[in-house]
């Protein structure tokens, strides 16, 4: 086995054919499109880019075929919000063979050792934190779009080598086909909130479109600022290229938020699952399938959502506001009844009040990914993420009381 940096357009498109000819007999993998693909890997159009680097290699058996890929990448506004620095993996694809796994593993940690990296996460994304996150271990089905796909056996290999648990994500299910979407408990707390006074709540809309992003990275700053003290605050671009990359299919009645006297307190994103028109399209946008692509959404071809990302301020978090945002959402719901599942991921494990919440719509665990970690320096301890953030609020307790 031999492996080899990908260098020029050729290695390039090696790199992306990789995926399609690995999974071409698995009924549950959808294609992503080549565009979205490639443009991870474009300086142009990843701003990840203006403040990391990234690296590909491919893997050759003794015949010249390709056996296996890999990533490895470096933002260096995110690892500065760690205990130490840290690098990333991801784009992993192999054959059933621990010794080529290995081997991409070996490359991709070795270049990141000598950038100056003392651990790695993986597999995680370049660029994004909503898709391509996490490693699939429970629950191989279709997944909705953004969330990863991959070999059974890639757990193996990961935990073989040396890779630990930092964080499990969950996503969860709930079939709204019925008439009784969500328990009645939960609706009578819901109607009880949404009619506090003070509070107001307002669906998307394209034509105030930077209102309701500025709204979004507010809420999202808040809510995330706590959990790590060199936290990099979102800007409103980062969102506007979603909604832009989503504006041929995503619903504005699906994207909620709630307000306190005015202010942004809570928002709730919900997309139409791409995949169920991708997995038709083979990753191509050519002229036919962008005409596929008409007459499928045109159809109601996409039935089930997933939750993309969620937000509720520190201040506002075990009040209710969340389950009245689905009271919102389950209007929506019943009026547009073409939709008949929901997915809400990715949630982590830390995230025990958002959990809470998925528990009483009545949704349930179906999925599980997890975001591995690797100490290249042993010295350092590897402590999980839900640990990391009950330190930073015991540290921010004590700095307050003194």
């Amino acid at each position: 086995m031999v492996i080899k940096e990908v260098t020029n357009k050729r290695d390039n498109k090696r790199f992306l054919e990789f995926h399609k000819k690995h999974y071409r007999d698995d009924p549950y993998w959808v294609c992503p499109l080549d565009s979205e693909f490639n443009a991870v890997f474009d300086p142009r159009k990843n701003r990840s880019f203006s403040h990391g680097m990234l690296k590909r290699w491919l893997l050759y058996d003794g015949n010249d075929t390709i056996i296996g890929r890999i990533a490895a990448f470096i933002d260096h506004h995110r690892s500065k919000s760690y205990r130490q620095p840290t690098g990333g993996i991801g784009f992993f694809e192999v054959i059933e063979d621990e010794k080529a796994a290995f081997m991409l593993f070996d490359t991709a940690i070795d270049w990141l050792k000598e950038n100056g990296m003392e651990a790695v996460d993986g597999p995680i994304a370049f660029g994004t934190n909503d898709s391509g996150w996490g490693l699939l271990v429970e629950g191989y089905m279709q997944q909705g779009y953004g969330m990863p796909y991959n070999k059974k056996y890639y757990k193996d290999y990961f935990e073989k080598y040396g890779f630990r648990n930092y964080f499990n994500q969950y996503s969860f299910h709930r079939d709204i086909a019925s008439v009784n979407v969500f328990p009645e408990r939960f609706m009578k707390i819901a109607e009880w909130v949404s009619r506090k006074p003070g509070y107001s709540f307002d669906h998307f809309r394209f034509k105030n479109a930077d209102k309701y992003v500025n709204d979004l990275v507010d809420i999202y700053n808040d809510t995330w600022s706590g959990f790590r003290e060199d936290y990099q605050p979102m800007v409103p671009s980062d969102f506007n290229d979603t909604i832009k990359k989503g504006k041929a299919f995503l619903d504005e009645e699906l994207i909620w938020f709630a307000y306190s006297k005015g202010e942004p307190v809570a928002f709730f994103v919900l997309f139409p699952d791409l995949n169920q028109i991708l997995k038709h399209l083979n990753g191509k946008l050519h002229l036919w399938n962008i005409l596929k692509f008409m007459y499928l959404k045109r159809k109601k071809t996409m039935t089930r959502m997933r939750g993309l990302v969620a937000g509720v301020k520190p201040a506002y978090r075990n009040s209710g506001i969340e389950s009245a945002i689905f009271k919102c959402l389950y209007d929506v719901f019943m009026k547009k009844r073409y939709y008949t599942e929901l997915e809400l991921s990715w949630v982590g494990d830390f995230n025990k009040p958002m959990i809470s919440v998925y528990n009483a719509v009545g949704a349930v665990k179906t999925k599980t990914h997890v975001t591995y970690r690797y100490m290249i320096n042993n010295d350092i301890e590897f402590i999980r993420l839900e640990d990391e953030m009950k330190e930073l609020v015991e540290s921010k307790n004590k700095k307050s009381e003194n």
